[in-house]
């Protein structure tokens, strides 16, 4: 796969990433808005098939990504496919850390890109080359491995799970589920909803970076009264994912 690494986004800014960094943990409701977050890959019949282990998404750049395909996965099995979208400035190492010793325990594929920037494209701007790097990965992945298509999952913490509940609603005839853990809004694009995905939120009550009040409090009413489906954890903790909170994430999205 080609595409414009993290490291070329980086250099072409002059300082402002610096600035949107230091401004992330105040996000709990208002960013820039917009974009389309429209993607177009589908699982199908791959055109080959990639034995289990790891896989940077682009050769010899380890910014843009992981693909994990469990050990003794078959080749004609239908897997469960995770995406997990880290927050600003933690990287693709951060989601293959958090879910990785999971994927193979449980045997799940693990999709584990990095944001273009410090942190996804929509908290900053807009839904736009984010969207166009997960689409192409998504297509790669169903190009060599048989996905299970009621078990395709995106999975956020943080940025990440703003972004993931954005980007799920518009896609959410391919995510049949979204996790989002310690959101801080709903990064909302030009994209109409579609589907009826089923949500899963946990939110420390001590959240000193998003905090709980101005973000799942108001999120998980509100998606509730629109009819979704949610599973909603409140936890005595910060900003983080306890063991225990990624147990029960880990058994609502495999069941």
């Amino acid at each position: 796969m080609s595409h414009t690494t993290r490291r070329d986004f980086l250099a072409t800014l002059t300082g402002g990433a610096a600035a949107l960094l230091a401004c992330e943990p105040k996000s709990t409701g208002t960013a820039p808005q917009g974009g389309i977050a429209r993607l177009t890959a589908r699982p199908g019949t791959p055109t080959s098939v990639s034995a289990p282990g790891q896989y940077l998404i682009t050769p010899s750049n380890s910014n843009d990504g992981v693909l994990i395909v469990p050990a003794g996965a078959q080749a004609t099995s239908a897997l469960p496919l995770v995406v997990s979208l880290h927050g600003a400035a933690q990287g693709s190492a951060y989601a293959v850390t958090l879910l990785g010793a999971s994927a193979q325990s449980r045997g799940f594929m693990l999709l584990a890109p990095g944001a273009r920037g410090l942190t996804w494209d929509a908290i900053s701007y807009k839904f736009s080359y984010d969207v166009t790097f997960i689409d192409a990965a998504l297509k790669w992945v169903f190009a060599q491995r048989v996905v299970d298509p009621t078990r395709i999952i995106v999975q956020g913490f943080s940025d990440g799970a703003t972004y993931a509940l954005g980007l799920g609603a518009a896609n959410g005839d391919l995510f049949t589920r979204i996790v989002a853990n310690s959101p801080g809004y709903v990064a909302r694009s030009d994209s109409p909803d579609v589907g009826k995905p089923s949500y899963w939120f946990s939110h420390g009550t001590q959240d000193a970076v998003l905090g709980i009040d101005g973000a799942s409090r108001a999120i998980v009413p509100a998606l509730r009264k629109q009819g979704a489906d949610v599973t909603y954890v409140e936890f005595a903790g910060g900003h983080e994912i306890p063991q225990s909170v990624l147990t029960q994430s880990l058994d609502w999205m495999l069941h």
